[in-house]
């Protein structure tokens, strides 16, 4: 869609803080349910939560879990990014990750944000 909005989510927060590791895919669903573009990246902790089986775990009081709404996301066209030295320094192999997820360079994250017309970091 010509115009359309882009937003890119950085998720830098793990399983270990669950608000600030819920809130970006709060954003992310609300975005993409306002037709928005939505990319969400994983770099340091986050990358854990795109981990097979570890999202599905993570619940902060009075918000959708991710459980939930990670499927909404994948559903309604956002992307998921993840850095590949954070994985590999967490000892996560790429197949370990959740459907959908992909396996990026600094420069997919580049090339990503300044295409946005709004980022945020969590």
């Amino acid at each position: 869609m010509p115009g359309q909005q882009k937003l890119v989510i950085m998720v830098t927060h793990g399983p270990d803080e669950a608000e600030l590791a819920t809130i970006p895919f709060v954003m992310a669903a609300a975005a993409l349910a306002s037709d928005v573009e939505v990319v969400m990246g994983f770099q340091a902790e986050g990358v854990r939560l795109v981990q097979e089986g570890i999202a599905e775990k993570v619940e902060a009081p009075e918000f959708t879990p991710i459980r939930e709404l990670l499927p909404t996301i994948r559903e309604l066209g956002g992307k998921l990014l993840v850095c590949s030295p954070c994985i590999k320094a967490r000892q996560i192999p790429p197949e370990g990750l959740v459907e959908g997820a992909e396996v990026v360079a600094a420069g997919r994250f580049v090339a990503e944000i300044t295409s946005a017309t709004n980022s945020l970091v969590y």
